[in-house]
């Protein structure tokens, strides 16, 4: 329990009381730890079965319910704690021109601490409740993907 302490106010699960005589949680050998399955078939990634890490906004290890759109996005950065900017591409047609033109939003999404991403890796995205002022995202799933050049100019429909 002394490695995840690195904040300042005592980290600890908030499903988890830590002087139960009974277990609730599931128990693994490093000690008791809450996790779920978020649904919608996506995997409980291996690091939140058997991570250290506690995040109160994570999908599968505190309390979050994924609920609404399901999307997918590029990473294009990654500067903040626990929350990265994913673009997404889309088409956008303009009746007079008969033609599309190119238009791109991008979105703040929480990542939790049981993924590795790095800028350029797709990853799929769940809505939730609002978790700060602009984040209502989660992510579910990381892709690893190779992009060559700079991650910020590139026009990816999927």
């Amino acid at each position: 329990m002394a490695e995840i302490q690195n904040e300042k106010s005592f980290q600890k699960q908030d499903a988890v009381f830590l002087n139960s005589k009974k277990l609730l949680a599931k128990k693994s050998s490093k000690g008791i730890r809450y996790w779920k399955n978020v649904g919608l078939g996506f995997k409980t990634p291996r690091e939140a079965i058997s991570g250290t890490y506690v995040d109160k906004k994570c999908p599968f290890t505190g309390n979050v319910s994924i609920r609404g759109r399901i999307l997918k996005g590029l990473v294009i950065s990654t500067k903040m704690h626990r929350t990265i900017i994913i673009r997404r591409d889309y088409l956008h047609y303009i009746k007079k021109y008969n033609r599309f033109e190119k238009r791109h939003r991008n979105i703040p999404v929480h990542c939790s601490p049981c993924f590795r991403v790095k800028e350029g890796d797709i990853v799929t995205v769940g809505q939730c409740r609002p978790l700060s002022k602009t984040v209502r995202f989660n992510v579910l799933k990381v892709t690893p993907h190779e992009i060559i050049g700079s991650v910020k100019k590139q026009f990816i429909l999927f």
